[in-house]
């Protein structure tokens, strides 16, 4: 189980570079291929070997999706419900995290020593929710516009919005872009004195969720 969450831990850096070079949709596709290779690695394991390569590429798509569907949903959704489809990202985390115990537990009564693998072959079905959903999404306009295509990134703001009057949430969205360029050394910006309360509070409020056991 450990190695799941240290790949997932490790895979969030390679993830960071690419949702911000090759956007969040396809960083949701290549975490849909990290979960279905694992998902078959584990439901056809023979060995110990095969079983815990089968995490470790579980927990790359658990780090490639965490990075990407989050920011996903935060530059797609209008402003008025951006928190709430936000919260609903943790809601539905923690409601898989529930039916995967549900599943466990069935599966675990099941004779013939077979049950682990059902259990495990079953997560195919989110993976497999996740890869038809990217494919279909379109890319986000933030993304694009990060990318230097301003154009694209209109039309789909546009689309996604259902109107032609979108200028002010473009504008807004291209000065953030170049204002996010303009920064050197962001991990060094963060480490500085006048930012370390601030980074204080954010890793202790991570900390002190995850302890309450959510």
């Amino acid at each position: 189980t450990s190695s799941l969450y240290l790949a997932g831990l490790t895979a969030t850096f390679f993830a960071s570079y690419t949702t911000r070079k090759l956007g969040r949709r396809l960083t949701m596709l290549i975490a849909s291929f990290f979960f279905i290779i694992g998902v078959i690695l584990n439901a056809a394991a023979q060995d110990l070997a095969m079983l815990i390569a089968g995490r470790i590429l579980l927990g790359c798509g658990v780090g490639f999706a965490n990075q990407a569907v989050p920011l996903f949903l935060s530059e797609i959704a209008p402003t008025r419900i951006r928190g709430g489809l936000n919260i609903l990202f943790q809601l539905n985390v923690t409601l898989g995290i529930l039916f995967a115990s549900l599943v466990n537990y069935g599966t675990a009564k099941i004779r013939g020593g077979w049950g682990w693998r059902l259990s495990l072959g079953l997560a195919g079905v989110p993976a497999g929710l996740l890869t038809v959903g990217s494919l279909l999404v379109t890319e986000t306009p933030n993304s694009l516009i990060e990318r230097g295509r301003l154009e694209e990134g209109k039309a789909v703001l546009q689309r996604i919005r259902g109107t032609q009057n979108v200028e002010p949430e473009f504008e807004e969205i291209v000065q953030a872009s170049r204002a996010a360029q303009e920064v050197k050394h962001p991990f060094r910006n963060l480490l500085r004195r006048r930012n370390r309360p601030q980074l204080v509070i954010a890793v202790l409020l991570q900390i002190f969720q995850q302890l309450t056991g959510i």
